[in-house]
């Protein structure tokens, strides 16, 4: 029964081609059924998410990649900067533990659960500190996927606007591309690739953790579907692959993407983001409301 209702989900999912619709349907997968830790979708973790972004990357030439970035990358190593740092000011205004408040500045600055799961074991981060952090970007990113692509129509942002909107505001890649999915497939590509300018910033946020609770370095993993995104992007330029490829790319860079989304919503835990108290949501919702019209007045005006 568990099996058969995972695959009716997914494949359902993937016909109708709805990132949000895709979440939702993990969430309530996890809720209901209560698949073991073992189960597939909590095993791949966001594998299928990360192929995914790596197959949009074949659908992007390195020219159209540099154009993007050209224009953004001031601006993103800008608001990394600035937010990391807003992040451990606040923590210490609400009183909030200094290993929390610099998980939290990280995942909001970078790379959400990516680059708190980075510097966790260099700051010597307490599980539960971790459990807590996670939680938090978790359930503001899942409000992300769903918010963002209303505000974007409303806004009557086009795809570039969105897509670059996305990767600045939004915490995690998954929910930055499935935020941006949601609006289009232009926007998608845009978000990937402004986001790789985000997280390349792990490597001085490794070395800034390092400095600041002055430990050993630890070895820390800097996620390899970015490596591989950018070869994707140059295998692209160097074959300049037809638009018959392209849409079968295309075609399977959004089934591994909704597959993905699912497996993220079936590590739904409610019990974790019940455990959430008040300080360390307060922190997050500060740094995003600070973020959010930010990004927006950046991306719409400048």
């Amino acid at each position: 029964m568990l099996y058969f209702t995972f695959a009716f989900l997914v494949l359902a999912c993937v016909y109708i081609g709805n990132a949000a619709l895709s979440i939702f349907a993990g969430i309530l997968f996890a809720y209901f059924l209560k698949p073991p830790k073992t189960f597939i979708t909590l095993r791949v973790g966001t594998t299928p998410l990360q192929i995914g972004i790596v197959l949009i990357g074949a659908t992007i030439s390195l020219p159209y990649a540099l154009g993007v970035s050209s224009v953004y990358l001031p601006w993103i190593s800008f608001f990394v900067i600035v937010s990391f740092f807003a992040g451990l000011m606040l923590g210490k205004l609400l009183g909030i533990h200094h290993r929390l408040a610099f998980l939290l500045s990280s995942g909001a600055a970078i790379c959400g659960g990516t680059a708190m799961a980075a510097v966790a074991p260099i700051i010597k981060a307490k599980p539960q500190e971790l459990l807590i952090a996670m939680s938090i970007v978790f359930l503001l990113n899942a409000v992300a996927i769903f918010i963002f692509p209303i505000f974007g129509n409303y806004l009557e942002m086009n795809n570039f606007e969105f897509g670059a909107w996305s990767a600045l505001a939004i915490h995690d890649t998954s929910s930055v591309i499935g935020s941006a999915l949601i609006f289009s497939n232009e926007s998608a590509q845009v978000a990937a690739t402004l986001k790789l300018g985000r997280t390349i910033w792990l490597i001085p946020l490794i070395l800034i953790a390092n400095w600041i609770f002055n430990k050993e370095a630890q070895a820390a993993k800097f996620p390899r579907f970015i490596i591989f995104f950018i070869l994707a992007i140059i295998a692209n330029t160097i074959f300049a692959f037809n638009e018959q490829v392209i849409n079968i790319i295309q075609i399977s860079s959004q089934a591994f993407l909704l597959f993905g989304l699912f497996s993220i919503g079936s590590q739904f835990n409610a019990e974790e983001l019940l455990s959430i108290s008040g300080k360390p949501l307060m922190l997050a919702l500060m740094l995003w409301s600070i973020v959010i019209p930010s990004a927006y007045f950046l991306v719409k005006y400048f």
